[in-house]
């Protein structure tokens, strides 16, 4: 239930731009959803690259082996037997350089040819554009554009969901799907490889949650998700269950605290937004949460919750960071002793 934020004007402005073939002589793609970025790519190539023609017309550079004269000598070169070319340039970092590097590079944006679409791609999904730097004003003022290829909406995720399990002769309804979408963190990439082994587990046609808690691989927030809910429902089996999973994922103890206790002041504000009369809509607005899904859980659970349990939980939860952080005491040691804590 990570908080999520996404501009996805860039995103939508370069759908139309592809769907219509107006497309600009800059791109800037970045974001976490590696699966739809590459996606779009190949798109690009699709549409620019004549079939047989690519050692010619689609050059791809990738960040360490590359230099400002390398990109330069590749966008200049003239497309052959085709209109345009595709000159992609994956994680060189044009924040970074010599003052004479930067200048030379931003003269490159700054007047990239028409016969040319220069995309430059950020695989690393914790990358976000430096509006600070003035190479930047290439990608939101000038003749490019920044892409964010970042979690898509609830709804559509669902919608591929359906289509992807189609292709494999199955059917998953919509509330089954937003749970898949949950366990799995909400990315086209993970998502993929999920698919393809709970439609092999199925017996059935229907897709049904408890193929996908059977063989289905839930993230960190999800595994911590059923750990708070079944201490919320006094289901102290399951807890115990749950705990032990928590301890045996290659995590540190640090993140798993830090993630059980971010969910734990999630949970301690839903049950103040309902006695508020707040909805699940609020809260997600409040968290920035990218679906409404574990809002809805979370505003379920605050219902099971009572107030005091939450407020001690969200103190011990700060307790133990603090003693992880100062005293130097075996973290995990201090990670069950927290979960041990929590669940008495």
């Amino acid at each position: 239930m990570a908080k999520q934020t996404k501009n996805d004007q860039g995103y939508k402005t370069f759908r139309e731009e592809l769907k219509s073939q107006a497309l600009r002589p800059l791109y800037l793609f970045w974001g976490e959803e590696d699966y739809l970025r590459e996606f779009y790519l190949g798109k690009l190539q699709e549409l620019l690259v004549p079939e047989g023609l690519g050692e010619f017309n689609h050059f791809r550079l990738e960040g360490k082996g590359t230099d400002v004269a390398s990109i330069t000598e590749a966008v200049e070169a003239l497309p052959v037997f085709s209109p345009k070319k595709l000159v992609e340039v994956r994680d060189f970092d044009f924040y970074k350089g010599s003052a004479e590097q930067r200048d030379a590079l931003d003269a490159l944006l700054s007047d990239v040819p028409d016969y040319c679409c220069l995309v430059i791609v950020f695989s690393d999904p914790g990358f976000r554009p430096d509006g600070r730097m003035k190479i930047h004003r290439h990608f939101s003022k000038g003749a490019g554009l920044s892409v964010e290829f970042g979690k898509q909406e609830q709804s559509d995720l669902a919608l591929w969901l359906r289509r992807r399990f189609a292709a494999l002769g199955k059917e998953i309804e919509r509330p089954v799907a937003e749970h898949l979408i949950f366990r799995s963190g909400g990315l086209m990439t993970g998502l993929l490889g999920e698919i393809e082994k709970i439609a092999a587990y199925a017996k059935g046609v229907q897709i049904t949650k408890e193929d996908i808690d059977a063989v289905g691989t839930p993230v960190l927030d999800a595994v911590v998700w059923q750990f708070t809910d079944a201490l919320g429902r006094r289901d102290m089996g399951r807890a115990a269950q749950v705990m032990g999973e928590l301890l045996l994922m290659r995590e540190s103890p640090i993140m798993l605290l830090a993630v059980t206790g971010r969910q734990l002041r999630q949970l301690l504000s839903a049950k103040l937004a309902a006695s508020a009369g707040r909805d699940a809509a609020y809260l997600k607005k409040l968290w920035g949460m990218s679906h409404d899904y574990p809002a809805r859980l979370l505003m379920d659970a605050s219902r099971r919750t009572e107030l005091s349990w939450c407020r001690d939980a969200v103190l011990l939860a700060a307790q133990t960071d603090l003693q992880m952080k100062s005293t130097g005491r075996d973290g995990d040691a201090l990670l069950k002793e927290f979960l041990i804590r929590l669940a008495v």
